[in-house]
């Protein structure tokens, strides 16, 4: 389609039932609005193109269980959510590709025969999209040129993976471009995972990725990272009644790489003095036995954070057990527990880096206040230290809990969000 078909198409509401699907029956005129504006934008970037227009959209992840386990090949519980990223696209000729994200000034411009990773280029978008052709190639799938205008509605900095969704959709657009979309949405994230890790200097795990690239609620068992087993959960929240809520405290994550980085480094060092490469292979036994060793080798922190890893692995079998039955009350307790751990041993709540800045300890404070007594749970949500707490919230408590929120934290900080089944995917 050209730009004038596109926009006829969805003035028409030839994409109502897709948009009812990804983004709920209530969203369809905002979505409409949304991507009509997205055109436009990417017709005051680029100018009118040819007929060749296509639209793509990632969602963002929300983690459900599992802090902080994927990079030492534990288990997660995650699931898409109903914000995302979408893409406006046209393909080019030249090698060259083109990416304006809504609310940036520069373009990240890319020339596909200088794709190899380069350390002045860490932390930067520029990266991600290097990283994502470097993946491809390296794969052996092909990859070339487009321009590409983006928005996002996944708040950067709010643990619901924008870094993530971003590279899922460079992967996503070179599928469907260059590779008949044929490239499953397992190996993108990968790919992505690849991209995070050498191009963009950032040692994440590959939870963040498949969440968004797979889509729904999913249990992921990292043991073999080359062949994750992936779980799709039957369970609808909305349901029972509940919302989830994601608390946006205004943190920002930008300057806390080496806290996040710090994570998986501690664990991997804990497992490589007890002989093995990442906790996975590890017993609580082997800890508390060599614990004199490890306490003089890596210190406290690395021993408590292993624990929290050995725990939090046995406590999302037991939530995905929960969820299967229906067994709320078992779910929510394994909810609070995460959150406790991850306060007390995993030490990911805030950074030591500006201790007067404690946003998540607040958000959970409040709703601690809130929602205590309560068929309610709340814990710590993403990579932390900055960002965003999460909290399954009964309906009948959900006003007042969102009005004691937003009392701290400001209005529309405070977001209910839906699963949604599909991850990475064309819309048209």
């Amino acid at each position: 389609m050209n730009i004038k078909e596109l926009k006829l198409y969805i003035k028409d509401g030839k994409l109502n039932d897709r948009f009812a699907a990804l983004y709920g029956e209530d969203m369809i005129k905002f979505q409409t609005e949304r991507y009509l504006r997205t055109i436009d934008n990417y017709v005051s970037q680029y100018g009118d193109a040819g007929n060749d227009m296509q639209i793509f959209s990632v969602s963002g992840r929300s983690e459900i269980s599992g802090n902080h386990t994927d990079h030492n090949n534990g288990k997660v519980i995650a699931a898409a959510i109903n914000l995302d990223v979408i893409a406006v696209v046209s393909p080019r000729n030249d090698g060259i590709i083109n990416v304006k994200s809504e609310g940036f000034e520069k373009v990240d411009t890319v020339d596909i025969k200088n794709i190899a990773p380069d350390e002045k280029n860490y932390f930067s978008s520029y990266a991600l999209i290097t990283g994502m052709c470097d993946g491809f190639t390296n794969k052996g799938y092909k990859i070339g040129g487009f321009d590409a205008y983006t928005t996002s509605n996944v708040f950067k900095g709010s643990g619901l993976s924008s870094s993530a969704a971003f590279e899922v959709m460079i992967g996503n657009i070179l599928n469907h471009l260059y590779n008949k979309g044929n490239v499953d949405n397992v190996e993108i994230a990968k790919i992505a995972q690849f991209a995070e890790n050498v191009h963009f200097g950032k040692k994440s795990g590959l939870m963040d990725q498949m969440a968004c690239a797979v889509g729904g609620f999913i249990n992921i068992d990292f043991k073999d990272t080359n062949t994750p087993v992936i779980k799709k959960i039957d369970f609808d929240l909305n349901k029972y009644g509940y919302y989830l809520y994601i608390v946006n405290t205004g943190g920002n994550h930008a300057d806390l790489n080496d806290d996040y980085s710090s994570v998986p480094e501690e664990m991997k060092s804990v497992a490589r003095l007890l002989g093995s490469e990442v906790l996975r292979d590890v017993k609580y036994s082997d800890i508390i036995d060599n614990s004199a060793m490890l306490r003089e080798k890596v210190g406290d922190r690395a021993i408590l954070r292993s624990i929290h890893y050995l725990n939090e692995n046995e406590r999302v079998t037991k939530q995905v057990e929960s969820l299967e039955k229906g067994d709320l009350d078992g779910f929510f307790a394994n909810v609070i527990a995460s959150g406790m751990s991850s306060f007390r041993f995993l030490q990911n709540v805030y950074t030591t880096k500006n201790v007067e800045e404690q946003g998540l300890s607040l958000a959970l404070a409040v709703s601690e206040q809130v929602l205590l007594g309560k068929k309610a749970a709340w814990r710590v949500h993403g990579g932390g230290f900055a960002g965003t707490i999460q909290a399954f919230v009964p309906a009948d408590e959900s006003e007042n809990y969102k009005t004691e929120i937003e009392k701290v934290f400001g209005k529309g900080n405070c977001v209910a969000l839906r699963v949604r089944n599909d991850g990475a995917v064309k819309v048209i």
